[in-house]
């Protein structure tokens, strides 16, 4: 089945891109999540809208992808969150916490869809995050998760 992409789906691609994937897991996972539409001739001027928002929101060039990840790495994340016995939290730090932190660090503001926790954080202390920025760039960010 022919597709469009809404939103970007690891494995897969970016919004506006068009796939072909079997008929199953377009009806069961992809389409009822909205995380994609259905193909037509007419979807042409849909697609090109969805890049061209894309385009304003990514970052163009490798280069400042690289003044970017330079300037994350640089800068400490802090994350605040409440935490109970054995400095286990309530909860995890999310991806919308560690963009939050990095907007107040004076980081550069990032898109939470392109945060990527390995493991849940669910406890205090540093830890790593990977953060795309392009295509061929990617950041390393050190969490630093204290109590409020």
């Amino acid at each position: 089945m022919k597709l469009i992409l809404t939103h970007e789906v690891t494995g897969l691609g970016t919004p506006g891109d068009v796939i072909e994937v079997k008929d199953g897991y377009a009806r069961n996972y992809l389409l009822p999540r909205g995380l994609a539409t259905g193909w037509t001739k007419g979807a042409q001027k849909q697609i090109d809208q969805i890049q061209a928002a894309r385009r304003k929101r990514e970052i163009s060039t490798i280069e400042d992808a690289r003044a970017v990840r330079d300037s994350l790495q640089s800068k400490p994340v802090v994350v605040k969150v409440r935490a109970g016995k054995g400095d286990r939290l309530f909860g995890a730090v999310t991806t919308t916490d560690i963009t939050a932190a990095i907007g107040a660090a004076g980081g550069p503001s990032v898109d939470r869809r392109k945060v990527e926790i390995g493991n849940p954080i669910k406890s205090l202390g540093t830890h790593s995050v990977k953060v795309r920025l392009h295509a061929d760039v990617s950041a390393t960010v050190d969490i630093q998760v204290v109590p409020a």
